[in-house]
């Protein structure tokens, strides 16, 4: 199996990225799934989604050209474009003076690619394509989500702060690559 990990760059891309989604939204799963699998808590439109990616590109991971993984990428333009999200980027701007970071606006891995490096994968390129750019990344995980949280704690990812937003536990996360 070949993984090419890039950014995204067409708009089949950016459909083949919002198809993961939905697989993978909360109430497209049982509750065995989201306690197993993971879970992404937001869904973007077509329209988000395009203008974040001409912002800053996403990163995906596909294999013969369908998409089987992204990490989206979204900067403190986009922070109250998603209300959910607007407390991550009032956080961070306190707890992360001085840092000119990125947010990481959602990674998801089909199911059949799980366990086999994609996550890891998209970091690491994510990392070296952003790094020059960018002090650190930044994201927030539900609480609930501990296959999500444990692999971020184990790419890099430090607990900054946990807070409650629309009735949701979330664990800011932050990735410092300086």
């Amino acid at each position: 199996m070949d993984i090419n990990y890039c950014r995204a760059t067409a708009d089949e891309e950016l459909w083949g990225i919002l198809l993961l989604q939905q697989k993978n939204a909360l109430d497209s799963l049982t509750d065995e799934e989201k306690q197993q699998e993971g879970f992404v808590t937001v869904i973007h439109t077509f329209d988000l989604l395009k203008r974040m990616n001409t912002d800053c590109p996403h990163i995906i991971a596909k294999v013969n050209d369908k998409v089987i993984g992204y990490a989206l990428c979204m900067t403190r333009n986009f922070g109250t474009d998603i209300l959910l999200l607007a407390p991550m980027f009032e956080t961070a701007d306190t707890l992360l003076p001085g840092k000119k970071y990125l947010a990481m606006g959602q990674i998801c891995v089909a199911k059949e690619y799980r366990a086999q490096g994609v996550f890891r994968g998209m970091y690491t390129y994510y990392r070296q394509a952003l790094e020059k750019d960018y002090d650190g990344l930044l994201t927030e995980v539900a609480t609930n989500n501990k296959r999500s949280l444990n692999a971020h704690l184990s790419v890099g990812f430090e607990i900054l702060q946990t807070h409650v937003s629309e009735d949701i536990s979330w664990e800011l996360v932050y990735w410092d690559w300086r």
